[in-house]
């Protein structure tokens, strides 16, 4: 079990802190956003900021799920690939407190998990096959997928309004 301590100090709030600052650039991107600027592709990509909110959550919402309990509980409530990119009938806000319910249970699963469990990756041209991942490995991950994603919303935001989140 994870003391009050290892949460403050320590890899695990090494991951944590790292995961939510990366977060917190990502969520800073929309803010003062109407749900139409939200929606809008500012670029020739499909890519919109709701979109990528939207994808960042279901991500880590996925890669948790793997964490927990394998390749085959990743792929529960699966949506459409392609449509975890668009906002839809969504609004901004709705799709905000989904993420914000998707960290809230990713930092309680850091504080619990064994971060050296490991599972066998799911069969995937873009996985050597056979490769298994650590709880530490997919918490890498997550981060890397949100920060760059809120490299890829800042560009996004630039090209909408002009405003410039992280420069």
């Amino acid at each position: 079990m994870t003391s009050p301590e290892q949460l403050r100090t320590g890899e695990r709030a090494d991951l944590l802190q790292a995961l939510r600052q990366h977060r917190a650039f990502l969520r800073r991107t929309v803010d003062g956003l109407t749900d139409e600027q939200a929606a809008r592709r500012s670029t020739v990509s499909e890519l919109c900021l709701g979109g990528l909110i939207k994808h960042v959550a279901l991500t880590e919402q996925s890669w948790l799920r793997f964490a927990v309990d394998g390749a085959d509980a990743m792929r529960a409530g699966q949506e459409d690939w392609a449509d975890g990119f668009r906002m839809g009938d969504e609004t901004l806000a709705a799709l905000l407190d989904r993420y914000a319910r998707v960290a809230a249970t990713t930092d309680e699963l850091i504080a619990t998990l064994d971060l050296d469990a490991a599972h066998a990756l799911p069969a995937a041209p873009w996985f050597e096959p056979g490769a298994t991942w650590s709880v530490r490995r997919v918490l890498l991950h997550v981060i890397a997928e949100t920060s760059q994603h809120a490299g890829h919303a800042d560009i996004l935001r630039e090209a909408i309004d002009g405003a410039k989140m992280m420069g």
